[in-house]
């Protein structure tokens, strides 16, 4: 398997809401609750900053995907934040490492200067690893911040990267 990030397209979206559906469906990391279907996904991909997929460059099949968008508005448009999706069959391969790198290069290039998640539930122990591994700086936990599948809650760190320390990485 070799990872290829690429721009996603409209010939790519129905993989990426199947793959976005995935993780909603799982209840264990992303805060929407609602599958997208193919139009309300297409809508929502293009409204992204930038989206891309990874994609193995032997098979063509799509892994995963990122969105990438300001976490805020006006004064803190500078901050991006970004979720990030690796089909089940597809986790511990360093797709979701690729995705991540990718989507700080992105940042960087978009004029972001921080890149800030404010969710990631205590349990994704391969993210958290990952961000930390990347240079990630841990801000605090907030508990019960997120409530999972099956309603049942759990903490939720926040992390941040500064994106002018991105020529430290090994991309």
């Amino acid at each position: 398997m070799e990872v290829f990030i690429r721009k996603y397209n409209v010939f790519d979206i129905k993989n990426m809401v199947d793959i976005w559906n995935e993780i909603v469906n799982e209840g264990n990391s992303f805060p929407q609750n609602e599958n997208l279907d193919f139009i309300c996904g297409e809508k929502f991909f293009e409204q992204q900053t930038y989206c891309a997929v990874a994609e193995d460059s032997k098979t063509n099949e799509i892994m995963g995907l990122y969105i990438l968008h300001p976490n805020n508005i006006g004064r803190c448009c500078h901050i991006a934040n970004a979720s990030y999706a690796v089909t089940k069959r597809m986790r511990g391969k360093g797709v979701g490492r690729a995705l991540v790198i990718d989507s700080l290069v992105s940042a960087s290039k978009y004029g972001f200067k921080v890149m800030q998640f404010n969710a990631v539930v205590v349990n994704n122990y391969r993210a958290i690893r990952l961000y930390k591994n990347l240079g990630f700086t841990q801000l605090g936990k907030i508990p019960n911040g997120f409530k999972l599948g099956d309603d049942t809650y759990e903490d939720i760190y926040l992390f941040y990267y500064d994106l002018q320390n991105l020529k430290c990485i090994d991309i």
